[in-house]
């Protein structure tokens, strides 16, 4: 996995590596990310580790399944969130795209340019022909991204996410190697 490093305008998408902690846990227990999310805030440090740790293990793989990248700022190397992707069935050629911002860097564009390059990795170098991703249908700031990505959103599906704040409805978006 360490050979993939992604890097853009203003940013670097890298391997997620064991020295992340800190900044992994510190935001997943983030109440304003946990909002939508529905892997729900970590009851302590070991939890994120564990969670870490499957990330790290899935890299070692030689048929990585599942792309976990921090993402940092190219001028300081900070780090300001977490994207990724995860294959399906190989026949199908698809995946499936998650991110997650530290609010600090909302509302800059970053989260757009990490994606907008996560899907050109998925069409150019892993060769997938769909990508989708999904999210609460409450989660505004999400569903701008995706859509500024270039997805499109193709469903509405009724109660799917447990968040915190109970069932939530979710849309479904996808973006096609053709668009």
């Amino acid at each position: 996995m360490n050979k993939y490093k992604i890097d853009s305008e203003r940013l670097t998408l890298r391997a997620i590596v064991e020295k992340d902690l800190l900044q992994v846990h510190y935001l997943h227990s983030l109440e304003e990310v946990d909002q939508y999310n529905t892997v729900g805030i970590p009851e302590n440090l070991q939890e994120t580790e564990s969670i870490l740790q499957s990330w790290l293990k899935e890299h070692d793989t030689q048929n990585t399944q599942r792309f976990t990248f921090a993402v940092e700022l190219n001028t300081d190397h900070q780090f300001i969130g977490l994207i990724g992707i995860s294959l399906g069935k190989a026949k199908y050629k698809n995946a499936e795209v998650w991110f997650k911002f530290d609010p600090k860097f909302w509302n800059k564009g970053y989260a757009t340019e990490a994606l907008k390059e996560l899907l050109l990795f998925g069409f150019e170098e892993l060769r997938l022909h769909r990508i989708e991703a999904g999210c609460a249908v409450a989660n505004l700031g999400s569903i701008q991204v995706l859509e500024k990505a270039g997805m499109r959103r193709e469903a509405h599906t009724r109660q799917l996410l447990p968040l915190k704040s109970g069932w939530s409805d979710n849309y479904g978006y996808a973006k096609l190697a053709s668009d």
